[in-house]
């Protein structure tokens, strides 16, 4: 089971040129006395994530987009609860808000898997 601290291990296994945000994440927040108690805020970094996802898009990075939506795929199916809401909420709900009509598009019709694509469509009648 994925669990809330291997979701960014998955992540950046699969698009690992966002491993220096993820870094420069982890050191902005070190420093931070609520992140002892309550944990990095992994929503903000799931954020910076999508906006890395569609510049990747932008570019055409075809293998990396497979490894990405690999990985979303496997954070809904083998994900704890929070696992899967926060893939769902972070980020497949920042894919929509921050992406152009065209990309949200093309997320839907070329990369989501089954179960996100589900979740996708959840979000998006929801917002609707």
């Amino acid at each position: 089971m994925i669990t809330r601290d291997d979701m960014f291990d998955l992540l950046i296994a699969a698009c690992s040129d966002f491993r220096p945000a993820w870094e420069e994440f982890l050191s902005d927040w070190s420093e931070e006395p609520e992140t002892a108690e309550e944990g990095l805020p992994l929503y903000l970094a799931l954020g910076d994530f999508a906006r890395h996802v569609l510049g990747q898009l932008g570019e055409r990075d075809v293998p990396g987009l497979r490894r990405v939506f690999d990985a979303i795929e496997r954070l809904q199916l083998e994900g704890d609860a929070y696992v899967r809401e926060a893939a769902t909420i972070g980020l497949l709900e920042a894919l929509q808000h921050i992406g152009t009509r065209e990309q949200k598009q093309e997320i839907f019709e070329r990369w989501l898997e089954p179960e996100s694509r589900e979740w996708w469509i959840r979000l998006d009648k929801f917002w609707d």
